[in-house]
This record gives structure tokens, sequence and C-alpha cells, in this order.
């Protein structure tokens, strides 16, 4: 790709991410094949990250965090992508520095963030949010988890799935309803400190289609004991408004990994086509392979300039819900479009798995499944017109 310097970069963050660079394949790169034969990432790693100041970047340093922006939090995102980590320790990372830490910064009272964030900045804690069920996967307000009050506790009990982090995670914030009867109105989000939650269990380390280093689990609440101090807010039934409020940033996170992933597929390309030779002539020799990077490199640069835009948007305060959706739609489509397009010019060698645009094409179809559906992003969209 050619150079483009994003308008919200600064020297500083230019220097993070080759700091972020260094260290992702100095210390994570050589390990990515044993974790995905292992189906999880190691812990010694999440604490090597926060040594490294790549967990919470944009946490404030009181809480333990590094006091960035936002723009801190997506450098290292984007570098843990490029690093060929994104379906293993980036999607791990970004629900835990960029969702749940901002859970706890958002809604925690004083003392919440103080026992917990300084933690998870470090990598002593992982966090992780339950939101989907078995049968609950968009319509959060339909949930089925409860969490009845018992004095000063809650009682918890429920299932919960494809929940990332599930086999690492110390701490769960988890999408209940403490009124059956109330709706959107009716949920609210409690936090399980798993080292002592008699009634907690984390069932199966789902085996997917890709990502396959990311530990994405089952977790079942039985009579799960959780105290009221760790309710998130001043109330019960705000959980579904905080949910809300929050999702416009993880669906740009998912935005921007997907210009990230679409940037590597046309350079990874590239270069193949350069060297790889048919009928006895460099494949980019030919008309078709021409014009079929030339079109994924318009979108990849179309994506990125999006993203930019909104990130721009974002750091101002003033990214809306809608416009995140868009974006979050759009460029997960194009996404898989763009590395099915490159992978097609691989012929057999790009459906090995030792290659790496095979492992950006698995990695990709969740895309348009997490942080929303994309059909649901479009519902959302179509409210406004």
């Amino acid at each position: 790709m050619d150079a483009r310097v994003s308008p919200w970069m600064t020297e500083e963050l230019s220097i993070l991410r080759e700091q972020a660079k260094r260290f992702l394949e100095r210390q994570f790169v050589p390990h990515r094949e044993r974790w995905d034969k292992a189906g999880v990432v190691d812990r010694d790693a999440w604490r090597a990250a926060g040594a490294a100041g790549l967990l919470c970047a944009s946490i404030p340093e009181a809480y333990g965090g590094g006091g960035g922006t936002r723009a801190h939090d997506l450098v290292i995102s984007e570098e843990i992508g490029r690093a060929g980590l994104g379906g293993g320790f980036g999607a791990g990372a970004g629900v835990h520095s960029n969702i749940v830490a901002h859970y706890l910064l958002a809604y925690g009272t004083e003392a919440q963030k103080q026992r917990w964030l300084p933690g998870m900045a470090t990598g002593d804690l992982v966090g992780a949010i339950a939101m989907t069920e078995p049968n609950t996967g968009s319509d959060l307000k339909s949930v089925r988890t409860t969490a009845r009050r018992d004095g000063d506790a809650y009682i918890l009990n429920g299932q919960k799935t494809f929940i990332t982090n599930g086999q690492n995670a110390d701490l769960i914030v988890v999408v209940a309803k403490t009124d059956s009867t109330g709706g959107a109105k009716g949920v609210s989000l409690l936090v399980v400190e798993t080292a002592n939650a008699p009634g907690f269990r984390r069932g199966r380390n789902l085996e997917k289609i890709g990502m396959h280093a990311q530990d994405t689990s089952e977790l079942f609440f039985d009579d799960v004991r959780v105290p009221r101090a760790n309710l998130l807010g001043d109330v019960e039934g705000q959980g579904f408004v905080q949910l809300m409020v929050q999702l416009a940033w993880e669906r740009l996170i998912c935005a921007s990994g997907a210009v990230v992933a679409m940037e590597m597929a046309v350079e990874l390309t590239a270069a193949y086509v350069k060297e790889r030779k048919a009928f006895g002539a460099p494949l980019l020799t030919f008309q078709n392979t021409q014009f079929k990077l030339a079109e994924a490199k318009t979108h990849a640069v179309i994506a990125r300039t999006f993203v930019d835009d909104l990130m721009v948007r974002l750091l101002a305060g003033s990214l809306d819900p809608t416009t995140a959706a868009m974006a979050k739609w759009w460029t997960t489509e194009t996404q898989c479009r763009v590395i099915d397009e490159c992978l097609q010019l691989f012929g057999g060698y790009g459906y090995m798995t030792e290659y790496p645009i095979a492992r950006l094409y698995a990695d990709a179809r969740v895309q348009k499944i997490y942080a929303g559906t994309n059909e649901i992003m479009k519902l959302l969209i179509a409210r406004t017109l």
C-alpha cells in the first residue's frame, strides 16, 4: 500500500506504533502457531503486554492506565492486526482494553475503578463481557440470565456463549435481568470476579472456523452470589443504555480491523503475484490480476479514508452511532470480498493454512457477525431514513 498518514496520527502515536510493532514481532509472533493450536493465549503474554503498555492505553494514569486517548488504543490494535495476531491476542485485548475497561471507567464507582482497573492495565486481571446467550444474540433486552436481589447481593443464574476471553477471564461484566418484566429497562450490568464465585463455571473453549488462538467460551452461572457493590451504575436497569452508548466505539474498532486486514491482503498478494509465474510470466503481468488488485487496493483506500474520518470525529466527541454502524457493516463486508479476491490469486496455495492469506480469510468471516450482525447495523441505519 502507498504510505498514507492518517489525519489523527501524531508524532507520539507514531513512536507508539513503532514500539508496539517491535515488541509484538519479538515477544508474540514467535508464539502465534503454538497459541493457535492451544486455542488460548498464555497468561504470561497478558502480563508482558501490560508491562509493555499495550493494555488499557486510554485509561487514566490514576487507575494504572496509559493516560492516552482512543487513538492510542487504535494504534495498538492496528499493530496487533498487522503482526498477524488479530485473530488471537488482538481480539481478546480489544475486548479487555477497549470495551470492558471503558465500561468500568464510564460507569464504575471510584472504589470499583481503583479495585479493578490497575490489575487490568498490568494484565494480572483479564476482562470479558458476557452478552450473548444460546437463544439471544443481538436482542440484548431479551436476555434470560437473571440477577435476583438477596440482601446485599444478587443471585445470578443463566448461561452465556461465544464469550471472548472466557477461559482466561478474571472479571466478567455480565448482562442480566434485575427485573424480568422490565424489558430493556430491566437490564443491568454486574461484574463477576471469577476467583471467588461459587457456582460459576467455564464450559467448552469453542472450536471456530478462524481466530483459533482466541479463547471463546460457554459460561454458566448457577446461583452465583454477586455483591451489590459489583453493580455498574448507581441504580438497577441502566445496562441497556450503558451497552448502547459504548457500542459505537466497538464498531469503529471492528471497522479499523477490517481496514488493516484489507491492506495486509493487498500487500501480501501484490508481493506474491510479482514472484509467482504462470505460462512463463509473472502473474502480475496478466490483465485480470492487475484489475483485481486495482479494485482491491481502491476498496482498501476508501475504507481507510472512511475510518480515518470517523476516528477524527470520535476524538472530537462527535461520532454518532448511525455512522459507526455504517462503517461496521460496509468495511467488514468489503473486507470479506477483498480477501476472497486476493486469495483467489494465490490459487491452491491460498487454501493452505501456512500462507497468511488463508489466516486472513478464516478470521474475516466473524467480523460480519459480532459487535452486532451486519443485518442489525442496516436496521439501525434504516431507522434514520
